[in-house]
């Protein structure tokens, strides 16, 4: 019984260890063993005598094998005795695509013995045991296999037991399955996996890669929209990209460039609640009457468009700073109407001689309608006129009055 020990402390340490690649279900091996006999003492023959086992089985699944055995032993002592057995063992096997298989079997067959001098004497057998099924030999399937067995048979006159101790290989043959492997756990086998990685519980296509079914570049598992249409551009969430981020998605959006915050409507535009072409970020006379002629502000267009903050140097038809940004606004809003045409109106205050104020007024109105014609605006939609000291819209006796009566006025002459 030393040997079944020994086999069963092995086969204790030996069930952690890492996995091997050996014959596959449906695939069959033999197995060469040399065996050393510890034999029943009734026997009368030599302790520790030699023998051999030669096994043929075949793979059933992942958890069991049978096997066919012959086995064989000369045994000399007080007498001399041949044995010859044959048997089939069913095995269980664990860990079977591991570095270390071990196994479990139980077994039935015939044995006979011939002693010396007698006739051949035969009966039944009956075995159980373990073994160790070792990867020793790198890529090849051929394992190291070490068995122990406990042997009972009744081929003399009483039932025998002997303990078998057995080393040899086992070699695979015939056609071999290939191992479905799927180290991900898509249900796609590695071998064919082009997206060897995906993520546990997510849905792949056939080369186990992540669904993407609105083909919009983002896996259906981060795609938070899921249905966009075909070939826009979409973002790292799968929707649509929103460029302005005004909410409409560039694929909607007629107004791409929005500013920030402003409000709009289903196509991406400005709101402009009074439609008068200007929208209401911009608008501060927001309740225009519909069809009314408006300027840059959203306010209606009255008899003329006032300049105030276009101021010339002294004595001269040169613009002084911050007058651009007046004549810009002008130059927008009659962009914006086409049909008005203006007079352009220079006036001054009443100081120096009345005919040197009406040519000074007459230049600096040359001067606006210049800067407007440059900003776009159809020379023949405007005429000049200098009416110097003659029309003021405030005293001349004071210097606020003054200024107030120094201006450029654009004055609708058709609508």
């Amino acid at each position: 019984m030393k040997y079944f020990s020994h086999a069963v402390l092995l086969l204790t340490v030996v069930l952690s260890s890492q996995a091997f690649a050996d014959a596959q279900p449906g695939q069959g091996y033999f197995s060469p063993m040399a065996s050393f006999i510890d034999d029943d003492p009734e026997r009368g023959v030599d302790d520790e005598v030699s023998g051999g086992q030669l096994g043929l089985g075949v793979v059933l699944n992942d958890a069991w094998n049978l096997e066919a055995i012959l086995q064989g032993a000369n045994m000399n002592g007080v007498t001399s005795q041949d044995q010859f057995a044959i048997g089939v063992d069913l095995q269980r096997v664990f860990n079977r695509a591991g570095k270390v298989s071990p196994y479990l079997f139980l077994g039935l067959g015939y044995m006979e013995t011939e002693v010396s001098g007698t006739p051949t004497r035969d009966g039944g057998m009956g075995s159980l045991g373990a073994g160790l099924l070792l990867d020793m030999f790198g890529d090849s399937d051929v394992a190291l296999r070490l068995e122990y067995r406990h042997r009972t048979d009744d081929a003399l006159s009483s039932s025998l037991s002997d303990n078998i101790a057995s080393v040899g290989l086992q070699i695979p043959f015939g056609s071999k399955t290939v191992k479905f492997v799927d180290t991900d756990g898509d249900g796609v086998a590695d071998a064919g996996d082009r997206c060897p990685s995906t993520p546990r519980g997510v849905m792949v296509d056939a080369n186990g890669c992540e669904l993407d079914s609105d083909r919009d570049g983002v896996k259906d598992s981060a795609d938070k929209c899921p249905n966009t249409t075909a070939g826009v551009r979409v973002d790292a969430s799968g929707c649509e990209v929103d460029s302005d981020g005004d909410g409409v998605a560039d694929s909607k959006d007629k107004c791409p460039n929005t500013p920030r915050g402003a409000q709009v409507n289903a196509s991406g535009c400005e709101l402009d609640d009074d439609k008068d072409g200007v929208v209401n970020r911009l608008d501060k006379c927001p309740n225009t009457r519909a069809g009314a002629q408006v300027d840059v502000a959203g306010c209606e267009i009255k008899e003329e468009i006032k300049l105030p903050g276009v101021n010339f140097e002294s004595n001269s038809d040169r613009l002084l700073p911050g007058a651009e940004r007046v004549l810009n606004d002008a130059a927008a809003t009659l962009q914006r109407n086409p049909s008005i045409t203006v007079e352009v109106a220079g006036h001054t205050d009443s100081d120096g001689a009345a005919a040197y104020n009406e040519s000074l007024s007459q230049r600096r109105a040359a001067t606006v309608r210049d800067y407007l014609a440059a900003r776009g605006v159809a020379m023949n939609r405007m005429t000049v006129r200098g009416y110097g000291e003659a029309e003021p819209v405030a005293s001349n006796a004071n210097a606020t009055g003054k200024a107030q009566n120094r201006r450029v006025v654009l004055r609708i002459t058709d609508r």
